[in-house]
């Protein structure tokens, strides 16, 4: 199973969370992407989405570099887990090629 979450919203954030969780409860070995774009960009520097990609370091983390400059958050502010991608919808057409599967959150 592979799946990527799109989350656009801060306040959204923490269903992104419990969902990933979910699917990991039932599909250990599901490969999965959290991609926060817009506003959400903000959420990668928060504490307790930093504790939530140390507990689950499989997970792939990526952050769209065109909302980074609008939202002024800098490469070097990013956690080292986090892959920065120029486009996040490019990102999400590119996974969607591929096989994932997309949540909005």
């Amino acid at each position: 199973m592979k799946v990527v979450f799109h989350v656009d919203e801060l306040g959204m954030i923490r269903e992104a969370r419990h969902n990933i969780e979910y699917v990991l409860l039932t599909e250990p070995e599901a490969e999965i992407v959290l991609l926060m774009n817009g506003e959400a960009i903000q959420g990668y520097l928060l504490p307790r989405v930093i504790k939530f990609m140390k507990e689950y370091p499989h997970v792939t983390y990526q952050a769209c570099h065109r909302s980074m400059r609008n939202f002024h958050v800098r490469s070097k502010q990013m956690h080292d887990q986090v892959d920065i991608v120029e486009s996040g919808v490019i990102a999400l057409v590119g996974l969607q090629e591929n096989g994932y599967s997309y949540i909005k959150c």
